[in-house]
């Protein structure tokens, strides 16, 4: 069908009608295949009725659209015509263009009838759409078509489970006239659920919640017949549930066109599954229901109120938004500059919560990346909502997105299900790595990160909560790449100036650091006058730092051109340091990090605390410091983007560790660096890619995550879910307003054992 859709497009058949005949198209094959025709009618009209070259084939078509439109039709009508069934539901009411066909677009049709398409779900049509979509029109939509599997651990848990659990206790009453009675009630009010998709692309999440809701359906009528001492003559009068309890809202054309067939063909799959249980046919032919789709821009439409709203809006950070969009969220995102570092499908969030502000029942779940639950997201967009006397009802953290169609993206998900009943029993579902089968998770309360805590948001903070170092950026240069060299570089530039030799200085950016790449900075800051008289070339590259800075657009840069040799930002130190990557892939269960020598000068691409100890390095390496920068930190595409502010400032450290537990960490981190060691030729990325990995690392960092764990005063911990809900925790009685975090930093520095004490120790042994 790609195929087709293709060579008719390069022909110039494209557009409006391009679409409108796939759909046809795709309806007819379908047809054949599930009783609406009889079995293989398309196919022989096609090879009967139409010559091989194609030349008629699309004169042919045009006809039998216009017939399967007819209920009235010419007495002298060709015969084969005919035969075929009135349709009706306006699908092939509007005349477009015909096409024109040759031999080879005709065998792709005649090849396609070959299918079955009865077996075929018509949730996977969003994956046909997709796949005729370039690259480029999938990033400017935000198009990602989710898989049935996903799909199911949305309405699962958003109603599906619960209407299962209902129906199942129904059916253990003992009394007939009662189960009767209460199935009855149960049946009505399934039948009058609405369901609202306000981003429903080809309609998965609708075709796939109604297919649920008629299997739901199709069990309470098998157990009234079970009931019943009477042989049920008419299954239709008994089938009280409709497309017509869907709605979806979709701004492209194409799949919006798809999203009403598919769910025109998925009640038609469920009827011939009636009609098989039922051993009677039973179908809705000619159309007369249909879901509502409507083609339009889901932020500038008024949604009709539901029971439930649920889909997958788009996937497009704040920073990626174009012009149209800007002004959509405008219209959609409260009055207040902060949510303009909200991302695009928080708009369907914040419009889905003014609805239920007014509509308490109505319960929403929506796909999304993690974005919106980590960084400085969280506290702007779900500070809101929980304003709205909304709450967090159930969620899937963070787990590996998986597409249906071909090409498809590598993206980090959630599913969060909101509402106002907050009541309700809550659960968590977590991933121990992002794939495989959820593991459920009972909660009293789940949060905007989404672990079992209160409803706390984590400020950008200067300084730490707790007594330890403080973590800033390394040096920001700003100098056009002119100061940089490789070693080839280096040596040519001494060769020509050997006076500047020592102002030559090893240079770590987050790639060099974990790759352990040698690159070189030419540090002329601290040259004096007289010296850099004699360094003709070096001179030459000030003066090119000093033309680019001054050329620049940011007049941060203009101002600092007249300081050509110094930093924009700097960092030095006396002693070695901690160093850490702001960037790191999310394949590593250990984020690199490691002491340095006071002679590396580091890029603002790392993340630096002076005076920093074994027990800090130990603490930092932990599976504990780990947990929490997954949950809290932000993402640059997939990976880690670690947040001083966000997420080391507001990291709980052990409280008030004893001096046995900090001299344990400090020998278990003290193994860890020997470990690295004992494989000298290993880069970071060598060492902490779960591939590669050795041993005698690994086994370091489990002792490691035992010692920090005790100070922590636990041995174990169920999941990361419950790891990081303990943290929350912690953080809770650092921040608690009885102790502002002022006078917990002054009691910490009077001595006062009964709160947090973290107190720097002298290191016994450091590596670089």
């Amino acid at each position: 069908m790609g195929r087709l859709h293709d060579q008719l497009k390069e022909n110039g058949y494209d557009g409006h009608e391009l679409r409108v005949m796939l759909i046809r198209l795709l309806f007819c094959l379908f047809a054949e295949d599930t009783q609406i025709f009889n079995k293989n009618q398309f196919y022989n009209f096609l090879v009967q009725r139409t010559q091989q070259d194609g030349s008629d084939l699309a004169a042919w078509i045009s006809q039998l659209f216009d017939t399967l439109n007819r209920e009235k039709r010419l007495k002298n009508l060709d015969e084969q015509l005919n035969a075929f069934a009135y349709i009706n539901g306006e699908l092939f009411k509007e005349v477009i263009p015909p096409a024109a066909f040759d031999a080879k677009m005709r065998q792709e049709l005649i090849d396609a009838c070959a299918t079955d398409w009865q077996a075929i779900s018509p949730e996977i049509f969003g994956a046909l759409f997709q796949s005729v979509m370039n690259k480029e029109e999938r990033r400017n939509l935000g198009a990602h078509y989710t898989s049935e599997q996903n799909i199911l651990k949305m309405i699962n848990s958003l109603f599906l489970q619960e209407l299962r659990d209902e129906l199942a206790t129904i059916k253990t009453h003992k009394q007939v006239s009662v189960r009767a009675a209460k199935l009855d009630v149960f049946h009505d009010k399934i039948a009058q659920l609405t369901f609202l998709d306000p981003a429903c692309g080809c309609g998965n999440f609708l075709v796939v919640a109604y297919r649920e809701l008629r299997l739901l359906e199709l069990e309470v009528i098998e157990q009234i017949q079970k009931d019943s001492t009477q042989l049920i003559m008419d299954v239709s009068a008994l089938i009280r549930c409709n497309v017509n309890q869907f709605y979806g809202i979709e701004i492209e054309e194409f799949p919006s066109q798809i999203a009403r067939v598919a769910m025109w063909l998925i009640d038609h799959q469920m009827n011939l599954l009636v009609s098989d249980r039922f051993g009677m046919h039973y179908a809705r032919i000619p159309l007369k229901q249909s879901a509502t789709i409507l083609n339009a821009n889901a932020l500038q439409t008024d949604w009709p109120v539901t029971d439930y709203i649920l889909g997958n809006p788009p996937f497009i950070g704040h920073q990626w938004r174009s012009a149209e969009q800007q002004n959509d969220v405008d219209l959609v995102f409260p009055k207040d500059k902060k949510f303009g570092k909200v991302d695009f499908v928080g708009a369907w969030f914040v419009k889905a919560a003014c609805i239920m502000k007014d509509a308490p029942k109505t319960r929403t779940a929506f796909v999304s990346t993690n974005s919106i639950t980590q960084g400085e997201q969280v506290g702007i967009l779900w500070g809101w909502i929980f304003e709205q006397n909304l709450c967090i009802q159930f969620a899937h953290r963070t787990f590996q997105w998986q597409s249906a169609a071909t090409g498809k993206a590598a993206v980090h998900c959630v599913i969060i299900g909101f509402g106002q009943d907050n009541t309700l029993k809550k659960t968590i579902f977590d991933y121990e790595d992002g794939k495989g089968l959820p593991l459920p998770i009972s909660a009293n309360n789940i949060n905007a990160y989404l672990v079992d805590a209160k409803n706390q948001f984590l400020e950008s903070r200067r300084q730490p909560i707790c007594s330890v170092p403080e973590m800033v950026s390394g040096n920001k240069p700003i100098d056009g790449g002119y100061y940089f060299f490789t070693e080839n570089e280096k040596s040519d530039f001494i060769k020509k100036e050997p006076i500047a030799e020592p102002y030559f200085k090893r240079w770590l950016g987050g790639e060099e650091f974990i790759n352990n790449t040698v690159c070189y900075f030419l540090h002329l800051a601290d040259v004096s006058p007289k010296d850099l008289a004699k360094m003709p070339e070096s001179k030459k590259l000030i003066q090119k730092v000093k033309e680019y800075r001054a050329a620049s657009p940011s007049l941060p840069t203009q101002k600092i051109a007249d300081f050509p040799t110094k930093f924009h930002t700097s960092f030095t130190s006396t002693e070695n340091y901690l160093a850490m990557p702001e960037i790191s892939s999310e394949r590593r269960v250990f984020m690199p990090i490691a002491f340095l020598g006071k002679s590396v000068l580091c890029s603002n691409k790392l993340r630096l605390v002076a005076d920093a100890t074994v027990f800090h390095f130990g603490v930092l390496n932990s599976t504990m410091h780990m947990a929490w920068m997954r949950t809290i930190t932000g993402r640059l595409k997939s990976d880690y983007q670690y947040s001083v502010a966000i997420v080391y400032n507001n990291f709980p450290w052990p409280l008030n560790p004893s001096d046995k537990q900090k001299q344990t960490i400090e020998a278990a981190a003290q193994t860890v660096l020997d470990a690295r060691a004992a494989h000298p030729e290993c880069s970071l990325a060598d060492l902490y890619d779960p591939l590669t990995m050795p041993a005698n690392l690994l086994k370091a960092h489990q002792q490691l995550d035992k010692a920090v764990d005790a100070a922590y005063g636990k041995s174990k911990f169920a999941n990361e879910a419950e790891r990081v809900a303990f943290l929350f925790e912690l953080y809770q009685q650092y921040t608690a307003p009885l102790q502002p975090f002022d006078k917990l930093r002054a009691s910490q520095k009077s001595g006062d054992d009964s709160v947090a004490s973290v107190e720097p120790v002298k290191p016994k042994k450091i590596k670089k």
